[in-house]
């Protein structure tokens, strides 16, 4: 299911108009990404979690050339799925 889909189902399923559902899902994907931008960590109970991962930079090496490649710090999101998630689709 991809953003566009999921606005058509919530449109659907709560007889809204797909505009108005638009509105919804990108408040609440828009809400998730500040609060991971600020370093929050997203619980969403029985769903799962968010949370972003800091690396250090380090030397690495170009597989296709051999070059040292100098790999910059980075941050990265997770996520990692709930009990009741797992549970749902392990029934």
């Amino acid at each position: 299911m991809n953003k566009s889909e999921l606005i058509k189902k919530l449109a659907e399923k709560k007889e809204l108009h797909v505009d108005e559902a638009a509105v919804i899902v990108n408040a609440f994907v828009d809400s998730i990404k500040d609060s991971l931008v600020r370093g929050d960590r997203v619980e969403i109970r029985g769903f799962g979690s968010f949370k972003v991962k800091d690396y250090q930079g380090y030397t690495g090496r170009n597989p296709k050339t051999g070059d040292l490649v100098e790999v910059h710090p980075k941050r990265l999101p997770f996520f990692r799925p709930g009990k009741e998630l797992k549970e749902y689709l392990n029934k």
